[in-house]
């Protein structure tokens, strides 16, 4: 394995314009490797590195630093003074912000990249650092998750003050219907096609593209443009939330009552309100009025409520009744009393009971349907239920730590909690699991997430396939193989959607959007192009068959957007471009950019970067 000591600053002159990674935590493995790739010089600083990683790095043969970052002279053995950036991953928020600080005190000019997930400490921390340069994992993949859950369609950006959408639609028409995607949606610009045949996909193919029946799209346009074109689409989005009959949404709460404290409750009214009849029918018939009379109904059933609430005697008596209605009157008092007691007694400890039970998350939702259950309330749950509630949707959250700190923040939103584990059967029946509109599994375990969608599965039955199950995990290739070998069709990857974030912050590349097309993560970038790199003068279709450039802006002052830019456009020093692609595209877009002899494309095949 590759350490270091600590070498006095600037004598390691071949790390010059390396980029230094201080904690080899989350997401910052992903970093690396995304910045190795793109054949940037990386320094990794980890007192205690995970020994599993630590080898996964060697393998790589990137040099590892194994000390403190500022106390030990961690910063100074990496040479920090010749680095381009820093980017803080380090496995608590304190120790992050130390290091960002004491980074910021050694070199006041150098690009700093920091996770935190304390949203008011990283607020403070930019305007020390720099805007832009904090970033919230869960803030970013968030989104990502929502739309999966919802089934949403369309992703829509800002670009350059444009908007712009990326809108995922199935191509429809007769069978045998076979066209290129210029003939079938004109001036759109193609992101991904998947063919219905093989599932093949192919990444920001040419417009001259062939597409089928069946083929699954996702095309970019700005909204002036999907008006203007007469798409024969449809929608590739989930099924509506589930409609459950009011009958079997009255049937589950009785017999959700029956199943608590409340069916004592229930048991005491039936018989006092029994009572109530009988004594009304007695008194109807067997009492007599002074003048010899019976009382009618009405009066008969005022009568006995007023005994039994022992209220009574100022309108009616038993006296001079006879000996059955005495009995019957002294009879009636005592289960009276008895009855009412009891059943305010009852009533009171259910009320304290809901409360208690309310708090501690133990109290059972069995009225509703078509809602999101949100299994895990950490960073990214609660990201996920603020935005799911913003949006109108109804949600559940199953959580098993009962001192989880985001517990007070989801009650605050209204949103009911139920404290148990996730991969019990019982507890996916106290949130009504088979009625729900979708899943989404986001605890920061991965076998927790495994183990919970395996149990949901088996929960779920005949209903799998209708409801969308979104499973959080850290790894991609994992994210895959989980949906190849158990058919789960919507796992997203932390990992994968932030740390292009850190490595585009880290190198220049403003990176704007992330979102999902199936399996397939994409970024949305801008960046300047440098009058020195390796795109001044370059053709746009010149660049690798996997990046769509969206648009440019001259350098010129006030100059417009250029939408769509075509083929052979050339770039200029100063321009701002506007990418779309898989990050290991843009990455290797960013890496071209900063030297005319600096690498190459990611591919030698020269695609549709614009047409």
């Amino acid at each position: 394995m590759s350490t270091t000591t600590a070498s006095p600053m600037g004598a390691d002159t071949e790390a010059s314009g390396h980029v230094i990674v201080c904690g080899l935590h989350g997401v910052a493995l992903r970093a690396v490797e995304q910045l190795h790739l793109s054949g940037v010089e990386v320094i990794i600083i980890d007192e205690d590195p995970d020994p599993r990683l630590a080898q996964i790095i060697e393998g790589w043969g990137i040099r590892q630093i194994r000390q403190n970052a500022t106390l030990g002279g961690g910063l100074i053995a990496a040479s920090i003074a010749h680095c381009r950036a820093v980017i803080c991953c380090a496995p608590s928020d304190i120790l992050t912000l130390e290091i960002a600080l004491g980074v910021r005190e050694i070199r006041p000019d150098v690009r700093i990249v920091v996770e935190l997930a304390n949203a008011s400490v990283g607020r403070a921390l930019e305007r020390v650092i720099g805007v832009g340069s904090v970033i919230d994992v869960a803030e970013i993949a968030a989104p990502s998750f929502v739309e999966a859950c919802l089934g949403l369609a369309t992703h829509e950006m800002t670009l350059g003050g444009e908007r712009f959408a990326v809108v995922q639609v199935t191509v429809s028409g007769d069978e045998g219907y076979h066209e290129t995607f210029r003939s079938h949606f004109g001036n759109l610009a193609p992101v991904a096609i998947t063919t219905a045949l093989t599932g093949a996909m192919a990444v920001c193919p040419g417009r001259d593209a062939p597409v089928a029946v069946g083929d699954h799209v996702a095309v970019l346009g700005t909204p002036a443009e999907f008006e203007r074109s007469d798409l024969d689409v449809v929608r590739a989005v989930h099924a509506p939330p589930p409609r459950v009959p009011h009958w079997r949404l009255l049937h589950r709460r009785i017999s959700a009552i029956l199943a608590t404290n409340a069916r004592g409750l229930v048991i005491s009214v039936s018989l006092l309100f029994s009572l109530v009849i009988l004594s009304t029918l007695i008194i109807h018939l067997g009492y007599l009025t002074p003048a010899r009379h019976h009382l009618g109904v009405l009066n008969s059933l005022y009568f006995s409520v007023e005994t039994i609430a022992t209220v009574g005697f100022g309108d009616y008596f038993f006296a001079g009744q006879g000996d059955l209605m005495l009995t019957f009157a002294i009879v009636l008092i005592i289960a009276g009393v008895a009855l009412v007691s009891t059943s305010f007694a009852l009533f009171t400890n259910i009320l304290v009971s809901r409360r208690i039970e309310q708090s501690l998350g133990r109290r059972p939702i069995p009225g509703l349907a078509g809602h999101t259950v949100v299994i895990g309330l950490g960073s990214v749950g609660i990201g996920v239920i603020e935005r799911l509630v913003t949006t109108g949707e109804r949600c559940v959250i199953i959580e098993r730590d009962v001192n989880n700190r985001e517990l007070e923040r989801a009650r605050a939103l209204g949103v009911p909690i139920v404290i148990g584990d996730a991969t019990q059967p019982p507890v996916h029946r106290q949130v009504n699991l088979a009625d729900a509109r979708a899943i989404a599994i986001l605890t920061s375990s991965d076998l927790t997430n495994i183990e919970t969608g395996l149990a949901v599965h088996e929960s779920l039955g005949d209903q799998w396939e209708r409801v969308p199950v979104v499973m959080r995990v850290f790894d991609q290739d994992l994210a895959r193989m989980m949906g190849q070998s158990f058919g789960f069709h919507h796992v997203r990857s932390t990992a994968a959607l932030a740390a292009p974030w850190f490595v585009g912050a880290a190198l220049g590349l403003d990176v704007i959007e992330t979102f999902y097309f199936e399996d397939q993560p994409f970024l949305v970038g801008r960046l300047e192009v440098s009058s020195t790199g390796g795109l001044e003068g370059l053709q746009l279709g010149d660049l690798s068959s996997r990046t769509r450039v969206i648009a440019i802006r001259r350098a010129a002052e006030g100059a417009p957007l250029e939408h769509p830019p075509r083929r052979g456009t050339r770039f200029a020093g100063g321009d701002e471009v506007f990418l779309l692609g898989p990050y290991e595209e843009l990455l290797s877009v960013l890496r071209r950019n900063g030297g005319a002899h600096e690498g190459a494309p990611a591919s030698d095949a020269r695609g549709p970067a614009a047409e």
